[in-house]
């Protein structure tokens, strides 16, 4: 497969401590990444990125350091849980107004953490369909899509997302998480197409990139083959410091996946 459309690097801003920080760009921008994973980092009942000043920082340190904002993250999700909150109902709802203003596609929801796990919990599963299944069409109409990260395999996922049934609700494919569950990555990608994956994260639990246990060009060989082009944002390790790893990690992923392919 060969177009000028290529990949986008970009890092998601809880790993360079600057969660829901717009100082996130800067750094980015020093260890040679194209774009920043912005948290929507809510406080409480209040999410300050919902504030038109706020975006107004947001988008004027990306203009600054030319580091675009690739998506937007709640991994507030963690610790008040999608399956049972109202108020994280609420937030994710919210994620899609916040999308909108800073022109940004994807939102990915997460769902890890003792509270917040819904591998093996078959009825909040069956909540989180629910009110995926309310919030789907102010997604769409907004054209943002809801990507779904947990510890579930690409089979259970798709059982949510068929449930649903909307275009605007897919998973955000994390490979190291998936390789930490014993999940066969390089087939679940091809497995789950490009119609239900939004967007890529780049983690090994091991090592840096090229050092640990996932198999990047055979990741790239199975985006290959579903035609996926776009983000994919680094969540690694940093074995040789926070800078020196994400130098690393980005000049290895350069290579796999270039801007122009």
């Amino acid at each position: 497969m060969s177009n000028d459309k290529g990949f986008k690097i970009g890092v998601v801003d809880w790993k360079i401590g600057k969660t829901g920080d717009p100082g996130s760009f800067a750094v980015a921008k020093k260890f040679g990444l194209d774009g920043v994973q912005v948290s929507l980092a809510p406080e409480k009942d209040h999410i300050p990125l919902m504030q038109k000043a706020v975006q107004k920082k947001f988008l004027n340190e990306s203009k600054k350091h030319n580091v675009a904002i690739t998506s937007l993250a709640i991994g507030a999700l963690n610790g008040v849980p999608y399956k049972s909150s109202p108020v994280a109902e609420k937030w994710v709802s919210d994620s899609i107004d916040v999308c909108k203003a800073l022109k940004v596609k994807n939102v990915l929801l997460a769902f890890f953490g003792p509270i917040a796990e819904i591998q093996g919990d078959h009825k909040g599963i069956d909540e989180v369909v629910k009110r995926l299944k309310k919030v789907a069409p102010k997604a769409e109409a907004a054209g943002v899509v809801l990507g779904l990260e947990s510890w579930l395999s690409a089979w259970e996922t798709k059982d949510i997302l068929d449930r649903v049934g909307s275009p605007a609700v897919k998973m955000y494919y994390d490979v190291g998480n998936s390789h930490k569950m014993g999940y066969d990555i390089y087939e679940e990608i091809r497995w789950l197409g490009r119609e239900s994956i939004c967007e890529f994260h780049a983690k090994d639990y091991k090592n840096i990139f090229g050092k640990g246990k996932v198999n990047f060009p055979a990741v790239r060989a199975a985006m290959d083959d579903i035609g996926y082009r776009g983000w994919i944002q680094i969540e690694g390790k940093t074995p040789l410091g926070l800078e020196e790893s994400y130098r690393q990690n980005e000049r290895y992923l350069r290579k796999i996946f270039p801007p122009k392919v």
